[in-house]
């Protein structure tokens, strides 16, 4: 469960309260000070673990030509 906070944590940027209740509807009582304490220790550990699961971002953008009425003229 340590983990799966500080993954939740790091790769989504949820809060500490967030995690918190997110925790409590699952039945485990952890203050979000504790929470803390365990991404700043996990934490030291590389990052990019954790994102290994996320999509890559690429460079390559599409936009579709689009013509608007502006002052009576289609620009």
């Amino acid at each position: 469960m340590i983990l799966l906070c500080v993954r939740w944590y790091l790769s989504y940027g949820l809060s500490l309260r967030d995690l918190k209740e997110m925790m409590a509807e699952r039945g485990i009582r952890v203050d979000r000070s504790t929470i803390h304490r365990w991404v700043v220790h996990v934490a030291l550990l590389p990052a990019d673990r954790f994102n290994q699961r996320k999509r890559a971002v690429t460079g390559k953008w599409h936009a579709d030509e689009t013509y608007i009425k502006v002052r009576g003229r289609w620009m």
